[in-house]
C-alpha cells in the first residue's frame, strides 16, 4: 500500500492514471447501498486530509456520478481521491465503471427525476472530463482546495 492510501485499496479501479501525492481509492460492487458507502468514504477521508471544506460538494458529486455508473454498469465501481503532488490545491476526484461508452450530458427538463449529474458536475468544478480505461471509463472532476 502506498503512503497515503488511508488504509484503503481497491482490488480494480479502471482507468486509473498513477499519481504523484496522497491517494485513497475503493472499490464498490454496483448495488444498492454504494452511493451511500462511497459518500461516508469520500467525507471521512476529506475529514482525516483536513478538508472539511470540500465534504459536502465532494460527496454529492461521487453521488451523482456513482448513481449515474450503477444505472448502467453491473461491474464494480471504483472512487479515488487524489490531491496530486504536482498541483497543489487541487483535489482530484475520479469514478470508474466497466462500461467503455462515456456518459452523455443532457438538459433535463424540470420535471425530470434524472439527468442532472453530469451538469452539477460540470457546473460546481473546475474542470471534468472521462478517460477510456482498458475495462471501462473513468469520469474525474478537480476542485480547488480552499486556501
Amino acid at each position: 500500500m502506498k503512503p497515503g492510501m488511508g488504509g484503503h485499496v481497491a482490488r480494480e479501479v479502471i482507468g486509473v492514471i498513477d499519481t504523484e501525492g496522497d491517494t485513497v481509492e475503493w472499490t464498490f460492487p454496483a448495488e444498492p447501498g454504494a452511493v451511500r458507502t462511497a459518500r461516508t468514504a469520500v467525507r471521512d477521508q476529506l475529514r482525516g486530509w483536513r478538508l472539511d471544506p470540500l465534504a459536502d460538494i465532494t460527496a454529492l458529486l461521487v453521488s451523482e456520478l456513482v448513481t449515474n455508473a450503477m444505472r448502467h454498469a453491473t461491474g464494480p465501481i471504483g472512487v479515488r481521491l487524489v490531491r496530486p503532488a504536482d498541483l497543489e490545491g487541487t483535489l482530484r476526484v475520479e469514478v470508474s465503471d466497466p462500461l467503455p461508452d462515456p456518459p452523455r450530458e443532457r438538459a433535463a427538463s424540470p420535471d425530470d427525476e434524472s439527468g442532472r449529474g453530469l451538469q452539477l458536475v460540470a457546473g460546481s468544478s473546475r474542470s471534468w472530463g472521462t478517460r477510456p480505461g482498458v475495462n471501462g471509463k473513468t469520469v474525474w472532476f478537480e476542485l480547488a482546495v480552499p486556501g
